[in-house]
């Protein structure tokens, strides 16, 4: 483990970086979303200037004229360096174009986002049957999605965070060989106190996925392939149906009768609920446990990833992000004019009289200033206008609300269904056919992120449209819902919500990250997973208390939820459809 570790994050320790905050800029208008620290921009930049000692050319200057018409002309006087050499990566990027690096990081990213619901979906089929072996009751057992969803919390904020400090490529790592080790550990469990402790650990790894994932590959992504981020979350409905397969495969075949009591209740005394005798919720946990894993496999022997190069332009380190564009650009097998002393010719507008050349730190000044970047000061760039502050609340709030009511309903289907009434003359819902339901839930739901792909760049709809109009369908399904307790009903209405949900989810996770500008787009999009993780812990409580009063009255607040989050949509001041991120 400790040789997996080191080689995470083979890199020079990064010398001081650009603390600017970065225009994003929309490019049909040109207007400036956020605002410039110009001065610390020229200190960064006579540093980066320092950086040239030694440097000996390029071999590829006399190609500048594939890139610099185009660049020139979209600079102007008043933007940051960072902004400034941010359009020459995009433009770079853009020339380069899709290829292979692109669809092979697809994959690999679509993995993040496959375990991040493979875990949802499978922490929510072994509730039944932890209800039954650990003698804890159905409304009570709901701790444990809690308990998954604290981990999530931290791990979403952590990871988020984490990969504007150290960087997207050892968080990209880290975030499924944790899920991995942890999640196959829970199969192992004892008790329930164990299980919840693991599941938690395990969150801390999922976590991340979301937030690391989506930044990482928006940074490689050529704007002209743009509609590609919201493809990608076509991999989360894949990952709930995966998991749905698994447990229906294993779950109803090695599992107690749900009219058993536990064994811890009996003494023991036969016939009851066993570890022996109810062994299917642990092969599928310890199924999920080894995908995932394998998933980390093939992302750390199988892939040779780069850092983000802007991530590398924010930290200063000019010369790897060239080199970086220019590795994308041979695995692709074409070529880029991309120079390091074209990046160093980009000039700030300074304040002051001069800056100092800031000297690199040691180890310990190092550390001490990552530390600090964990401060609300990677926050406040993030409202520093009235369009990208509203924006910035607006997605903290839908991410929120969103994360409250997702859980009420997604978390706890197997059980609704499993309580559902199979008809007069067949009685309560078997084990079986409740886990086929869900596995029938979860096809129906999967087209709905492949028509968001596309609906996402319709002239009427967009990023915004595409995000309320999915929203306010699934909240309506969800009071449909309660309407009826048949079981076909049921898995009909069930079906229909997953596929408008998955619209929806596709989209807010391309859209998140698009309106964030690079330096900070981690830290927002962190805090947004984060929030989203803290809603969702407390939607089991909620669940429990509000569960006593009616069987219903969890999906009717998550339908209420679902309503406003849709309203809230539709006031976002910035539509991203067909403007380039920074």
């Amino acid at each position: 483990m400790s040789f997996l570790l080191k080689s995470l994050r083979k890199r020079d320790f990064p010398g001081p970086g650009p603390e600017e905050a970065v225009p994003l800029q929309d490019s049909e208008t040109s207007e400036t979303w956020f605002s410039v620290d110009e001065e610390a921009s020229q200190t960064h930049h006579d540093r980066d200037v320092d950086s040239l000692d030694g440097f000996e050319g390029d071999d590829n200057s006399a190609e500048h004229s594939k890139l610099q018409p185009a660049e020139d002309a979209a600079i102007t006087s008043g933007e940051s360096i960072y902004d400034q050499r941010s359009k020459i990566i995009n433009q770079a990027i853009q020339d380069i174009d899709m290829g292979k690096y692109q669809w092979r990081l697809f994959v690999l990213c679509g993995f993040g986002w496959l375990a991040d619901n493979i875990w949802m979906q499978g922490v929510a089929l072994t509730l039944p049957q932890l209800s039954v072996e650990f003698g804890v009751d159905s409304n009570t057992i709901r701790y444990t999605t809690m308990a998954t969803y604290i981990g999530l919390s931290f791990g979403a904020s952590f990871w988020g965070v984490a990969s504007d400090v150290i960087g997207r490529r050892l968080a990209f790592n880290c975030t499924l060989m944790l899920a991995g080790v942890f999640g196959f550990l829970s199969g192992f469990a004892p008790n329930w106190a164990t299980t919840n402790l693991l599941y938690a650990l395990m969150g801390f790894g999922v976590g991340g996925n979301l937030p690391v994932d989506g930044a990482l590959f928006l940074e490689f992504l050529p704007a002209s392939s743009g509609n590609l981020l919201t493809l990608l979350s076509v991999w989360w409905p894949l990952g709930q149906l995966l998991s749905s397969l698994v447990g229906w495969a294993l779950i109803p075949r090695y599992s107690c009768a749900a009219d058993l009591k536990s064994c811890l209740a009996t003494g023991g005394q036969e016939p009851c609920c066993s570890r022996a005798n109810n062994m299917g919720w642990r092969y599928t946990i310890m199924t999920l446990g080894a995908i995932t894993f394998a998933m980390f496999v093939c992302r750390f022997f199988l892939f040779k990833l780069y850092e983000s190069p802007k991530y590398l332009v924010a930290r200063g380190r000019l010369r790897d992000a060239v080199e970086v564009v220019r590795g994308i650009a041979a695995y692709n097998g074409t070529e880029t004019s991309l120079s390091e002393e074209r990046l160093l010719n980009i000039k700030g507008h300074q304040k002051g009289s001069g800056a100092a050349t800031l000297e690199r730190p040691g180890l310990i000044d190092a550390a001490k200033r990552n530390l600090g970047k964990f401060s609300t000061q990677r926050l406040t760039p993030l409202f520093s206008n009235w369009k990208l502050g509203i924006t910035v609340s607006l997605i903290w709030f839908i991410w929120s609300a969103i994360g409250l009511g997702f859980p009420l309903f997604n978390a706890f289907l197997p059980q609704y269904l499993s309580n559902a009434d199979a008809g007069p003359e067949q009685g309560p819902t078997s084990t079986d056919v409740a886990y086929r339901d869900v596995l029938i839930t979860s096809i129906v739901g999967l087209p709905g992120s492949i028509l968001a792909c596309y609906t996402v760049d319709m002239k009427y709809l967009g990023r915004k449209g595409t995000m309320a109009v999915s929203t306010l369908v699934s909240g309506i399904l969800l009071y449909i819902f309660t309407l009826s307790s048949n079981s076909s009903f049921q898995t009909a209405m069930s079906s229909l919500e997953s596929f408008t949900q998955n619209i929806m989810y596709g989209v807010l996770y391309a859209y998140t990250p698009e309106v964030l500008p690079a330096p900070f787009r981690g830290t927002g999009t962190g805090v947004a997973s984060f929030l989203n993780r803290i809603a969702g812990v407390l939607a089991p409580v909620l669940a429990v208390q509000i569960g006593k009063v009616h069987v219903s009255a969890p999906i009717l607040v998550a339908a209420a939820l679902f309503i406003v989050s849709s309203i809230a949509m539709a006031a976002l001041p910035i539509e991203s459809r067909g403007k380039a991120s920074l």
